[in-house]
């Protein structure tokens, strides 16, 4: 078997288990991640209802924030893709904590305060962790 199909199938192993056990409802959403080389998505989910009732993602952070880090050597450029082109570029870290404080700012806009917290199958580590603390930040409680 592949070796990048097996680190996938082991993850979807993890989620699964995590689900088994994580619900969310309308007063206490669920906060699911999903982490690709490219971007990071989070939502809060009733699962209840089975709706989204807000979500972020790293795209939404592009060119809105102005984080700088003296210890990671990224290099602000124009990077063009077939939707449009980004003006900014930000290490992956500081975008998902950025991430957990905009998803912190519209929950508490929809007067959401109180969360649980799905990793998605991904090791509480990293932009998963990043994101938990951004969120936690933010005002959120889990």
């Amino acid at each position: 078997m592949d070796k990048n199909r097996l680190k996938i199938e082991q993850r979807e192993r993890r989620h699964h288990r995590i689900r088994a056990k994580v619900k969310g409802t309308k007063g206490v959403p669920r906060l699911s991640i999903f982490r690709s080389n490219r971007g990071l998505y989070v939502q809060l989910i009733d699962d209840e209802k089975g709706k989204t009732l807000v979500s972020a993602s790293g795209e939404e952070m592009v060119g809105e924030s102005k984080i700088k880090s003296p210890k990671l050597k990224v290099k602000s450029k124009v990077i063009k893709t077939k939707r449009r082109k980004i003006k900014k570029k930000i290490a992956k870290l500081e975008q998902a904590r950025e991430v957990g404080k905009l998803i912190a700012r519209k929950a508490l806009k929809k007067k959401i305060q109180k969360i649980v917290f799905d990793r998605g199958g991904y090791k509480y580590h990293g932009r998963v962790k990043a994101v938990a603390e951004g969120a936690r930040e933010g005002g959120l409680a889990f």
